[in-house]
């Protein structure tokens, strides 16, 4: 992966999301978002790099003027046709596909509860451009793009660039940090023609049944744009699986519900992202630490509690999963991060009559560990980075994938 230089010898964070091929055809148990994080670079001034060494959760900064950028390349794959559109005529093509683009970029700006809203966004505008999408400080969607991260099974990803600094660029001439985790660039990619893998736009996805549906992939990957990692929830707009060839996740958005093929793990990661100060419904946290049932499990890794459990609040009364969490740290400025198992699910209903229950599992498949998070944003040492602090450095532990919990609620 590379980009732009934005000082000498400096780089952004980057991390690169990616949707598989591969869809799952049996039942899955219900599990986590993830929030993606940055650990500042604590070798550089404090007035750079802040006082602490705890993850910073990564999302745009919607306080830009004129919203965040966005564009899509219009450049197509001919010879095959990737994207399969209803209107074969030249422009129709294009506004079919832009259409479809416009309705992905709605669905996460209709989340009740969240500040992100259509004027967070700037128009989307278009360019002719193959490979437009690099580290410029445009957020791009190209369609035609080839990449060495199209390994077997992947037919999308994202690339976010974030600042580990403040006043970090993407390139010279946009917006500088204003805060430590601000998405600085990031750029969507989705397979071009090779053949084997076609997309479909909604309008023509019934006569295309072996085509994967544009939209959903969209909605997905533009879930990475705005700072969200993968989940383990099976409804999930953000579980790392497609649905199968012909299919859309959930319902087609509408006017009377915007954000429809959300679950309400995905919309309480994007108001954790952006909240609304005026959101009175969303209220509720729930947290604690979980702990394995025999504390000789831990014996030898260095952690106080179980890393990497997936703890998940469903609704007393009907079951649903409402919201999620990944246990295993907690972090006091100035930090590090410590591994004793903490969690905390926040966004909840409140109200006298609203209850949940909770359960913990590990990462045991269908979804494995590297499939949700990377280590290396929790944490920083000499070996990632040279000269790094010893007061500010520690190691990621290895995900407990087989474990018993217990449950101690608190702070």
């Amino acid at each position: 992966m590379s980009a732009c230089p934005i000082a000498p010898s400096r780089l952004p964070a980057i991390l690169t999301a990616c949707v598989f091929l591969l869809h799952v055809t049996f039942p899955a148990v219900s599990a986590a978002y993830v929030l993606n994080t940055v650990v500042a670079d604590m070798r550089l001034p404090a007035s750079l790099a802040g006082s602490t060494a705890c993850p910073q959760t990564t999302r745009a900064n919607l306080s830009i003027a004129g919203g965040i950028r966005r564009q899509w390349s219009t450049s197509l794959g001919a010879n095959p046709v990737t994207v399969l559109t209803v209107d074969q005529t030249s422009s129709g093509r294009l506004n079919e596909i832009e259409n479809t683009i416009v309705q992905a970029f709605g669905v996460w700006t209709g989340v009740a509860g969240s500040a992100l809203v259509p004027s967070s966004l700037a128009p989307l505008a278009r360019t002719s451009a193959q490979t437009s999408c690099a580290a410029d400080g445009l957020n791009t969607i190209c369609l035609n793009q080839s990449d060495p991260a199209f390994s077997t099974g992947v037919l999308a990803f994202t690339r976010v660039v974030t600042a580990d600094a403040l006043g970090e660029q993407a390139a010279p001439g946009m917006p500088p940090a204003a805060f430590l985790g601000q998405i600085l660039d990031a750029d969507i990619l989705i397979r071009p023609s090779d053949g084997t893998i076609n997309f479909a736009t909604p309008a023509a996805l019934a006569v295309h049944p072996a085509a994967y549906d544009l939209q959903s992939i969209l909605t997905h990957e533009m879930g990475h744009m705005l700072g969200a990692g993968h989940s383990d929830v099976w409804r999930a707009m953000m579980f790392p699986f497609v649905p199968p060839a012909g299919t859309f996740l959930g319902s087609r958005p509408t006017l009377a519900s915007p954000d429809a093929p959300l679950s309400e793990d995905d919309r309480a990661a994007l108001r954790q992202l952006y909240p609304d100060p005026r959101d009175t419904v969303h209220q509720g946290s729930i947290s604690g630490r979980v702990l394995p049932a025999n504390p000789l499990a831990l014996a030898g890794t260095g952690t106080t509690g179980v890393f990497a459990a997936h703890v998940v609040a469903m609704d007393a009364v009907t079951g649903m999963v409402i919201a999620a969490s990944i246990s295993g740290w907690s972090c006091s400025d100035p930090g590090p991060a410590i591994f004793d198992g903490t969690y905390r699910i926040a966004g909840l209903t409140t109200g006298i009559t609203q209850a949940y229950q909770l359960y913990a599992e590990p990462l045991d498949g269908p979804v494995a560990p590297g499939d949700v998070f990377e280590s290396t944003v929790l944490c920083r040492n000499t070996l990632t980075d040279p000269g790094w602090p010893a007061q500010f450095a520690c190691n990621t532990p290895s995900p407990v994938t087989d474990f018993s919990t217990g449950f101690r609620f608190g702070p």
